[in-house]
């Protein structure tokens, strides 16, 4: 039976102010991770994108999970860059202004 766990929310913060945040919600039936990458308007410091994802990926609900659907604002380069350099597989389409995203997950020797 698999065990159910709750979604997570992650925050970028950087000098006092969220510039970048995250909804994630494990699938564990299916050995699946939702994530809702989510930026702020204004100017956002370089690295924080490829700091999201790297979040999520290193999250143990990740670690344990085989696949990955993200949605991320489309022209949103950097934490989509991280994901290609971190997944095995990463394939992308678009939606509207959203970007979808179907990533294999890195295996995790530890977890499995």
């Amino acid at each position: 039976m698999a065990t159910h766990r709750p979604a997570r929310h992650i925050e970028i913060a950087k000098d006092g102010r969220v510039v970048r945040e995250a909804e994630i919600q494990p699938l564990p039936e299916h050995s699946v991770v939702r994530a809702d990458l989510h930026v702020e308007s204004g100017h956002l410091p370089v690295g924080t994108g490829a700091e999201l994802a790297d979040a999520v990926l290193d999250l143990p609900e990740s670690k344990e999970g085989s696949k990955l659907e993200a949605t991320l604002p489309i022209g949103d380069a950097e934490p989509l860059e991280r994901l290609r350099e971190r997944c095995r597989t990463v394939e992308t389409r678009p939606a509207g202004a959203t970007c979808l995203v179907d990533a294999t997950l890195p295996a995790d020797p530890v977890a499995r």
